[in-house]
């Protein structure tokens, strides 16, 4: 995962979520942020980039919508998918099915991890959409994104303490390989 602000090197190899950085103090405004997200192509290669958000306006659906949609097309045009960023209320206004590849369930966390968004997240994998769940940064958070069918997720866990934290987060990872599913884990 890399936003415009975080100046994060790349392992060779290693596949790209491109955020906005909306979320946080840090957003570059939304021409910098395009101009980042077609550097990033252009030195990576679109086959490393496995989607790019547009920018949204956190916890507001409304506002998100008339943000993002102007740079849905433009994302794609990169000749990578584009992503929306999903907040609460955006199941009573409507999203944007057609003009998006990606679901990314932002909004709060209560929101993000209860009915609605399961419910979004599902209808996105019939639709044949990808699914992303940002700020998870727990074992319960990445079981419930694994219930929702999210094919990836985002959080900071690992920044903050990585020789700690690593080991736990790869514990997480084999318990959701290992464990069958009884149902919801919210």
């Amino acid at each position: 995962m890399t936003t415009p602000a975080q100046g994060n090197r790349i392992p060779d190899g290693a596949l790209i979520g491109v955020d906005n950085g909306c979320f946080g103090r840090n957003y570059v405004g939304d021409d910098k942020w395009f101009a980042f997200v077609a550097r990033t192509v252009d030195r990576y290669g679109a086959d490393r980039i496995l989607w790019a958000v547009a920018p949204d306006v956190p916890f507001d659906a409304a506002g998100t919508l008339t943000k993002s949609l102007p740079w849905l097309a433009s994302i794609r045009e990169l000749g990578i998918p584009a992503a929306f960023a999903a907040q609460d209320g955006c199941d009573l206004i409507g999203l944007p099915w057609d003009q998006f590849d990606v679901l990314f369930l932002a909004g709060s966390t209560e929101w993000k991890i209860g009915p609605v968004a399961e419910r979004l997240a599902r209808e996105a994998k019939t639709r044949g959409k990808t699914v992303h769940m940002g700020r998870v940064n727990s074992a319960r958070r990445l079981g419930i994104a694994e219930w929702f069918g999210c094919d990836t997720a985002d959080g900071t866990y690992l920044a903050f303490g990585p020789d700690t934290n690593l080991p736990k987060l790869t514990a997480w990872l084999d318990e959701l390989h290992h464990t069958p599913t009884l149902g919801s884990v919210a």
